[in-house]
């Protein structure tokens, strides 16, 4: 499989540079791709991160408030050839399975049995110790929320390359 287009995502912690496979998920990229060309990621944050699971961002605010979506719920896509496994980015959802809007998570170790269930759409190519520094901060609960970062990492831009 190839990189149909690549993406930085700049982040207090520094740079994760990922390539997303168009080919395979369609539908997904190009909701990602419209949302880094509205820069409705920018000022947000990495909002729950749980070592050995995933760093998720790309909905809440610094405040930790959601920020209002930006697009309808998409189609669940899957890929039996992009598995959930370390330095994957896929899409975070509801219960429901077709509810993704804008929210992602990066896999800091192997997720198989998300495999099926989740949209997994790119890798991390640059970056990794990124992830993985983000993958060990302190965290705290902030009303309803778990695993919130102490110390926001703040995502400052997202592009495409």
């Amino acid at each position: 499989m190839e990189f149909t287009n690549k993406a930085v995502i700049e982040t207090s912690m520094g740079k994760i540079t990922v390539g997303l496979y168009g080919k395979e998920m369609p539908i997904t990229v190009a909701n990602f791709i419209k949302h880094i060309e509205a820069k409705y990621y920018n000022k947000l944050i990495f909002h729950r991160v749980i070592d050995n699971f995933m760093i998720q961002g790309g909905g809440m605010m610094k405040s930790m408030f959601e920020k209002v979506a930006m697009v309808d719920p998409i189609k669940l896509e899957t890929c039996t050839d992009i598995p959930h496994k370390k330095y994957t980015i896929s899409m975070a959802r509801t219960d429901v399975p077709n509810s993704a809007t804008s929210q992602f998570f990066i896999c800091n170790t192997d997720c198989d049995f998300l495999d099926g269930k989740y949209a997994a759409f790119g890798t991390v190519i640059e970056g990794m110790d990124v992830v993985d520094a983000i993958s060990k901060v302190e965290t705290h609960s902030v009303r309803s929320y778990d695993d919130v970062p102490v110390e926001p990492v703040i995502i400052t831009d997202v592009y495409m390359i």
